[in-house]
Order: structure tokens, then C-alpha cells, then sequence
């Protein structure tokens, strides 16, 4: 088994789209329209076989709400790169807002991001 995609609510499929393929550099898998001005969008990271988001416009005012805040807060995703400081560097050049500096962890180079909606991110790179 593994996780095959992960919904993510949005405010617009486009704007979404944008900056997940845009600044992110995410690759758009599909996109088909589900009736009602719903659509089926998956985006994913380049090379990534598994893991996928689904960007799941917000259908009501509930899940408006929580746009941007699927996690409390927290660090929600985590996007893991084989060169870290490329990955880093393409991201500042593109506009990604950072949390804070890059650093080393025992585990892992680190760095926190936001992405358009506020929803937090760790890029990083694991050890070994």
C-alpha cells in the first residue's frame, strides 16, 4: 500500500495550478473537469511515483475557512529533494516564502515554507 494523493483545499483551481507548477515546479498530472465547475486536479512533484495532491476547491464556507490551514498551523507536508540547496535556491529565485533560514538537523537539511494559501511546508533534504 501507499498514500496515493493528498486533498489540499484551494481557493482556485488556476491559481493553484500556477504555483504549484510554477513555483513549486510540480508537474500537472491531470486536470478534468467533474460537472458543476468541479475538477479532478492532481499535481505532484517531478520524478514522484506515489504520493500526489489533489487540489480540492473549497466548496463551502467551511472549508473556505480552512484554506491554508489544514493543519493548525503546523508543518503539513513534507517535500523531500535529492539537492537540497539546488531545490532551495530555484524556490527563493521563484518567490517561495521562507520561514526561516535553511538547517542542519540530525536528520535532515531543513527549511520551512509557506505556500500561496499559508499552508506550511518543510523542504528538505534526509541524511544517508
Amino acid at each position: 500500500m501507499h498514500l496515493g494523493a493528498i486533498a489540499l483545499l484551494v481557493r482556485d483551481y488556476d491559481e493553484a495550478i500556477a504555483y504549484y507548477t510554477g513555483s513549486l515546479g510540480f508537474t500537472l498530472i491531470e486536470d478534468s473537469p467533474q460537472g458543476a465547475g468541479k475538477r479532478w486536479v492532481i499535481v505532484a512533484p517531478p520524478g514522484s511515483l506515489e504520493t500526489r495532491l489533489l487540489l480540492a476547491k473549497a466548496a463551502n464556507p467551511q472549508q473556505l475557512q480552512a484554506v491554508g490551514n489544514q493543519s493548525g498551523g503546523r508543518v503539513f507536508l513534507f517535500l523531500h529533494t535529492a539537492d537540497f540547496h539546488a531545490s532551495y535556491q530555484a524556490m527563493r529565485a521563484k518567490g517561495v516564502r521562507f520561514c526561516e533560514e535553511p538547517r542542519e538537523e540530525a536528520y535532515a537539511t531543513v527549511v520551512v515554507f509557506e505556500d500561496l494559501y499559508g499552508n506550511r511546508w518543510d523542504l528538505l533534504q534526509p541524511r544517508g
